[in-house]
């Protein structure tokens, strides 16, 4: 039995949800969270954008049609792709440590993380999924995935900049100071 690139793409989601379930238990207690309704529409994106990337049985009509030719060395670089955006993704989370939430919060003892990924991109974790989407994308090779990708982005830039919102009502002229160093996204080496 031989290992497929979509195997590939599967495992590493399943190891980046797994890191994410074991990890969640260290976070430190809440004091400030976002309105649950502005959560449930971000969970409904991210809901639409995953359904269309794992899907692979619907009937997405032309969604289904291929963007990229079914070659076997573009599938495995995408799963190449998406083990490293998870990769970096888990490095991401394991630097911001007890800090982290799946819901927008600011957390009792909250501070400004500098370290790894975070010295050079405010939202690294994202940034790592997003390019672990990319590569998921291209091993599915349809249509489907691109849009995935684009609702995606759509969500974790809205949830960003809400992040991005409470640091600064929260932390004030230092969050300001380390946006000016780093990147939203993709890394500002300055």
């Amino acid at each position: 039995m031989s290992i497929t690139p979509q195997q590939i793409v599967y495992a590493s989601w399943f190891l980046f949800g797994s890191y994410w379930l074991v990890s969640a238990f260290r976070a430190k207690k809440t004091q400030k969270r976002e309105p649950s309704g502005e959560r449930l529409g971000h969970m409904i994106l991210m809901a639409a954008g995953y359904i269309l990337l794992f899907q692979r049985k619907g009937n997405w009509g032309l969604l289904n049609q291929r963007f990229l030719p079914e070659i076997l060395w573009i599938a495995w670089l995408g799963a190449a792709i998406t083990f490293t955006g998870v990769l970096f993704a888990i490095w991401a989370r394991w630097n911001l440590g007890q800090n982290w939430s799946a819901a927008v919060t600011i957390k009792q003892g909250h501070q400004i993380i500098r370290t790894g990924p975070y010295a050079y991109i405010r939202h690294p974790i994202y940034t790592g999924m997003l390019v672990a989407v990319i590569g998921s994308a291209l091993t599915a090779g349809e249509y489907r995935g691109l849009l995935a990708f684009a609702i995606i982005l759509f969500g974790f830039y809205q949830k960003a900049r809400k992040e991005e919102k409470f640091l600064a009502a929260n932390f004030g002229e230092p969050f300001l100071e380390h946006k000016q160093h780093t990147g939203f996204f993709l890394p500002r080496f300055s």
